[in-house]
């Protein structure tokens, strides 16, 4: 026999033996799995109860919630918080044990209303610069309007010599 052949002999044995060998590792894979699953659950269970809380606040704030309910709402949800922070904890315990799980979630709740914030500016604005701005505004867009296209019937503004859409000349 040539080398060659006994390489490719040893090789099919080898791939032989670990296809026979895969069903006794996918025992230990699936009880990873279980637990994986377990985790992934209470982690989306946190998430939930966090957006919970910063609708809480955020409706609280907008004087949705009456004050004297507001609190124990609240406290309901931190108290939900921590018992499932503790859970992830036993499963999973995490380098930052110390911090109290109450913390934990006052923190995330805190930074996801910091990113929310920040993308959605609050303008302190009455009723009546709001209304002197629409109006403003439609007055603008009024005067940028020279009609429609006599041919399509679309809107075309006056710079156009062109209508957008179907190309008669203005």
């Amino acid at each position: 026999m040539e080398l060659g052949s006994i390489f490719l002999i040893l090789a099919v044995v080898i791939m032989v033996g670990i296809y026979l060998y895969m069903p006794f590792t996918a025992r230990a894979r699936r009880l990873n799995t279980n637990e994986t699953l377990e985790v992934s659950a209470l982690k989306a269970e946190r998430d939930r109860v966090i957006n919970s809380l910063q609708e809480l606040d955020f409706d609280f704030n907008l004087g949705k919630i009456p004050a004297g309910e507001y609190p124990d709402q609240r406290a309901f949800l931190l108290k939900k918080g921590a018992e499932i922070l503790r859970k992830l904890d036993e499963l999973a315990p995490a380098a930052t044990s110390a911090i109290r799980a109450e913390a934990r979630i006052e923190k995330a709740a805190a930074a996801a209303q910091a990113v929310k914030s920040t993308s959605t500016p609050e303008l302190n604005v009455n009723d009546d610069d709001l209304e002197s701005m629409i109006a403003a505004r439609r007055k603008e867009h009024k005067s940028k309007s020279a009609g429609f296209c006599p041919k399509c019937g679309k809107p075309v503004l006056i710079t156009d010599k062109f209508c957008p859409s179907c190309g008669k000349s203005l």
